[in-house]
Formats: structure tokens, sequence, C-alpha cells
């Protein structure tokens, strides 16, 4: 079997994260967060209005959203509003969310993530 080495050009990385905390770019966030693929910046979670994820209309094509250690339904309201603003929504649990972002960042897709702590 090949091994590739996943390389990240000038974007943002997720590094590790742990109970209550991301290790994104080497920085360390606590707290929910939402990453994309310039910047990292600690986020309000579900009790945002959806407003720090709609500005990210025209920026990325999808987010997925971490919803903790367990995977969880996304507001349904939230989720028809970031589809209305053209921004497709793929709900998962936290770890796995982390995972799919650094794939797919790693190919210059035009991603974020959106997670909760573990």
């Amino acid at each position: 079997m090949q091994l590739t080495e996943v390389t990240f050009d000038d974007a943002v990385p997720v590094d590790g994260y742990g109970p209550g905390f991301f290790r994104v770019g080497g920085q360390v966030l606590h707290g929910a967060v939402i990453v994309t693929p310039d910047k990292a910046r600690v986020w309000a979670g579900l009790e945002d209005d959806g407003a720090a994820l709609l500005a990210l209309a025209g920026e990325v094509d999808v987010i997925f959203v971490g919803m903790g250690p367990e995977i969880a339904f996304l507001p349904s309201e939230l989720r028809q509003r970031l589809e209305a603003a053209g921004i497709g929504v793929e709900v998962m649990n936290s770890p796995s969310a982390c995972r799919t972002y650094n794939v797919l960042v790693s190919e210059g897709r035009r991603v974020a993530l959106a997670a909760l702590p573990v």
C-alpha cells in the first residue's frame, strides 16, 4: 500500500481536539469553533442565531457541522437558512467532521468546519 502525505499548502488544518478544545493550525481554541481554509475562531455554537455560519455564504460550498461526541440533528430552521444561502450542510459527530474537513481542505475544496467540542 502506498501512503501519500497530506499537505495543506496555506490552508488551516485541525491538528487535534480533546475535552472542550480544538487545536487548529497550532493554536488551541476552547469551546466550539468555526474553521475555514484561512482562519479559525471561537464560535457561540448552536446558541448563535446562525449569523456566523451564514456569513460564510459565497466563501464556502459546504459546512461540516460537528455536533460533539455523538451525531445529533441540526435545528431544521438553521439548515434551511444555510441551504437557502447556497451553503451545503453535512452533520456528523465532531471527530468525523474534523477528519472530513482536513481531507477536503487539503484537496483545495471550499469547505468549512463548525464544531462543538467533544
